[in-house]
């Protein structure tokens, strides 16, 4: 702990009042990712939900929710994510992170209308599916915009507060959920959902009164605003010649990279390395299984019959606060590989895990309870790296002037796995289908084994480094296994003839 805080402290130093309101105000909109993540996979298993969009079984007396409809329900919200990153990309890369932020948080307004006035199964559908079109203009967004304003130093804490927000938003979720699943009545449902008005209506009221992000500023050639808003989140914490050499270095790499962000441009041969370890972080980060906690924990804990559903939850969004918490403490001292390697090889071995205590073909209720630690234990190892680290990795690797391309296809593919692993787990996990139940870890597990070789060889350490800095040992061709040890005093100084003549014989 004292390690922790003195590190804490140390960190400090680079903040003024002005980006630790910034910091904040962006961080915050990260929570209404939370609460609709949660609360629609917790009130799932309501029995008041249930009743109002569920099918009444004759046999059984009571009501349930089709397989092939949960499915649908908790997948094809990712059309509207999808849709979402898109969107995004495109107004944050040509209007700004302010106006994206502004116009989403609009949007969310109406979709949150949509949803707590629902009736029908249908209308409950497209409501998911449109407020996750606010929740991927979020995706595109909030990480670009946060490691563009803060120091090096301090980027992988800011950054990866965008997953411990979404936890945070989570965990306020699941406990007005417990609170509210007693109730006989809709609700039970519509006052966790209702909480969706507050977020947006609070950022869409301040967001213009945060500076808008330097770096886009001189991608627009509007350096005197650039310069202005650097000394806004700067001024007290760094002298005016550092600052100074911030904006320089920042407006030579865009500078000399000509590309202007053409999409196509990402998979040209000097940029296509870096394309694919973003695609690749996205894609394990999605691809590991972390659904079968986060979407179907509630609904699969229900179906053991072993604890109270919406107490795991809450228990499972403590643990999960906690181990991001611990994560973005750490990982800007000890790096963004070590973390990742323990995330991913903690839920290979508890989905394994999971899989071999489901086998037997009788469940006993010790095996059950086992079951749902393992769970747990997935969770855990999913927030310890993969799930924060996943945007300070993909937000610190594409090339400046490709930043909002690269991104938007990272995030475009991390949207994609994530809909797949959705749409199939129900299939997998239930009967008249694969009902494979807790053996599903058996399939996620080994792609989380392959997530472990794929971070070992290939994942890059940028901890400490810049933007810029990072950008130019991409340049340098520098190998991938080198960087968190090379020195960057090595690269040539900013604006030196020889380095201009090699960025020009790159173009």
């Amino acid at each position: 702990m004292r390690h922790i805080a003195d590190d804490l402290q140390s960190k400090a130093h680079y903040f003024n009042r002005q980006l630790v309101l910034c910091c904040s105000l962006i961080a915050l909109s990260t929570f209404n990712y939370g609460f609709d993540n949660q609360a629609f996979a917790t009130t799932q298993a309501m029995d008041a939900f249930t009743k109002q969009f569920g099918v009444y079984n004759g046999s059984t007396g009571k009501y349930g929710l089709p397989t092939s409809w949960l499915s649908l329900f908790n997948s094809l919200n990712y059309i509207g994510f999808a849709a979402g990153v898109l969107t995004g990309s495109w107004i944050s890369g040509h209007y700004g992170r302010r106006m994206c932020m502004f116009v989403m948080s609009i949007y969310a307004l109406a979709t949150a209308t949509i949803a707590v006035t629902s009736h029908s199964k249908e209308q409950i559908m497209a409501a998911r599916i449109l407020n996750y079109v606010y929740v991927g203009m979020e995706l595109a967004v909030v990480p670009a915009f946060q490691s563009e304003i803060v120091p090096a130093p301090v980027r992988g804490l800011i950054v990866g507060t965008y997953q411990l927000s979404l936890i945070i938003g989570g965990l306020v979720i699941n406990c007005i959920c417990l609170g509210t699943a007693h109730l006989p009545d809709n609700r039970a449902w519509r006052i966790p959902i209702g909480l969706f008005y507050i977020v947006p209506t609070i950022i869409a009221s301040l967001v213009w009164l945060i500076p808008e992000s330097p770096r886009w500023l001189l991608s627009q050639g509007r350096v005197d605003e650039a310069r202005a808003n650097l000394l806004r989140l700067r001024s007290g914490a760094f002298s005016e010649d550092e600052m100074e050499a911030e904006l320089r270095e920042t407006q030579y790499q865009l500078e000399i990279e000509k590309e202007k962000g053409k999409f196509w441009e990402i998979f040209r041969p000097r940029n296509l390395k870096r394309t694919v370890l973003v695609v690749g972080i996205n894609i394990f980060q999605q691809a590991t299984g972390q659904q079968f906690a986060s979407q179907y924990g509630t609904v699969y804990a229900k179906s053991l019959g072993t604890v109270n559903p919406f107490v795991f939850t809450a228990i499972v969004a403590v643990i999960n606060t906690l181990a991001t918490g611990v994560s973005l403490l750490i990982n800007d001292k000890v790096g963004r590989r070590g973390p990742l390697l323990l995330s991913a090889s903690i839920m290979c071995a508890s989905l394994i895990a999971m899989g071999g205590l489901g086998t037997p073909a009788v469940l006993t209720t010790s095996l059950k309870i086992g079951i749902v630690s393992m769970l747990s234990l997935m969770a855990c190892g999913f927030s310890i790296g993969l799930a924060p680290l996943t945007y300070v990795v993909a937000t610190e690797l594409p090339a400046l002037r490709l930043r909002d391309a690269t991104l938007r296809l990272g995030f475009f593919v991390n949207v994609l796995f994530n809909f797949l692993s959705n749409f199939s787990l129900p299939y997998l996990l239930y009967e008249p289908y694969a009902n494979l139940g807790s053996k599903t870890g058996f399939v996620f597990g080994s792609i989380a084994a392959l997530a472990v070789v794929f971070i070992f060889f290939c994942v890059p350490e940028c901890k400490g480094k810049s933007l810029e800095q990072i950008d130019r040992m991409f340049l340098e061709k520098v190998p991938l296994r080198k960087f968190g040890t090379f020195d960057v005093s090595n690269l040539m100084p900013v604006g030196s003839k020889l380095e201009e003549s090699r960025a020009a014989g790159l173009k």
